[in-house]
């Protein structure tokens, strides 16, 4: 009784603290925010566990890299995970605008991605797949400002002031946010059969997910995605943020639908589909390998 008191009161004075530092951060020019914040982690990021995580798994996945280049994208991955924490309170300034523009806020998309994304917003309901690179909360930013009618499934931060802050923060930039959790399978699939575009993120391990190979070993990828495909027959397409190189400045980019191998009774395969989505998410990460989130334990 005692500790789950003392975690109550911990909790609370968490919650508060990270309120008012979102709070202080909002009132702070986006881009001097982000570049300090980016600064802040590139130093003290080297010190904590997940440097180590992040190292080992660089490591596998690129055996033939130099010690110099694995250090290198781990610092840029250090710099991307502050920048994206400076850049959340900051979502509603960024805007969606062609390669002509040169707004400091700026979420381009190139002709050819915007007449893609026009063309799956005004057709029947989709399933999108998303990745931790780059900045990877501005690919509702980008869905909403196009006018897409958007839910996107998110987990839920286990302290309830941290937790109400960012659903008051995304509320107003993107789509309905669903929480993981039992019925989140159901409630998506209510959706899609309203005709709701639905996004969520795959890149990570999930204990009771599918087998896929990724970077050459195998992990466990969440199926929810191509079981909904399966049941409802929705195309699936994967959307990216790129961060620019001035490290201040984004390109959004989507796929076309993703080819969904089918079984001997012509269903979506959900294997097959995991594998497929899990062989674009490589392709992503090889080209910018520091702006995907390495620290998280891919395979276990």
């Amino acid at each position: 009784m005692l500790a789950r008191q003392s975690k109550k009161v911990l909790d609370a004075v968490v919650g508060s603290v990270a309120v008012g530092a979102l709070r202080s951060v909002k009132l702070t020019d986006r881009r001097r925010a982000a570049n300090v914040a980016g600064g802040i982690l590139r130093k003290v990021g080297p010190l904590l566990p997940e440097h180590r995580v992040g190292r080992e798994q660089l490591r596998a996945a690129f055996p033939g890299k130099s010690d110099a280049e694995i250090k290198h994208i781990l610092t840029g991955v250090w710099d991307n995970l502050g920048r994206v924490a400076a850049e959340f309170v900051h979502l509603d300034e960024m805007r969606v605008v062609g390669p002509e523009s040169d707004s400091a806020n700026a979420i381009i998309l190139e002709p050819e991605m915007l007449e893609r994304c026009r063309r799956l917003i005004q057709g029947k309901a989709t399933l999108s797949f998303l990745c931790h690179t780059a900045n990877w909360e501005m690919s509702g930013v980008v869905a909403k400002q196009l006018g897409a009618n958007s839910a996107v499934l998110y987990r839920r931060p286990n302290i309830a002031a941290i937790s109400d802050a960012v659903i008051k923060l995304r509320a107003g930039v993107m789509g309905p946010m669903i929480p993981t959790g039992l019925d989140a399978p159901v409630r998506l699939a209510r959706l899609l059969q309203a005709g709701v575009h639905v996004g969520m993120l795959v890149d990570q391990h999930y204990t009771k997910g599918v087998d896929v190979i990724f970077f050459g070993r195998r992990c466990k990828a969440n199926p929810l995605i191509a079981m909904l495909a399966r049941q409802l027959e929705c195309p699936i397409f994967g959307l990216r943020i790129i961060r620019l190189p001035d490290r201040n400045r984004f390109r959004g980019e989507i796929t076309e639908p993703i080819e969904t191998p089918r079984d001997a009774n012509g269903r979506i395969d959900i294997v097959g589909t995991m594998q497929a989505i899990t062989n674009v998410i490589e392709g992503w990460v090889r080209e910018y390998p520091e702006q995907w989130l390495w620290l998280h334990r891919r395979w276990r």
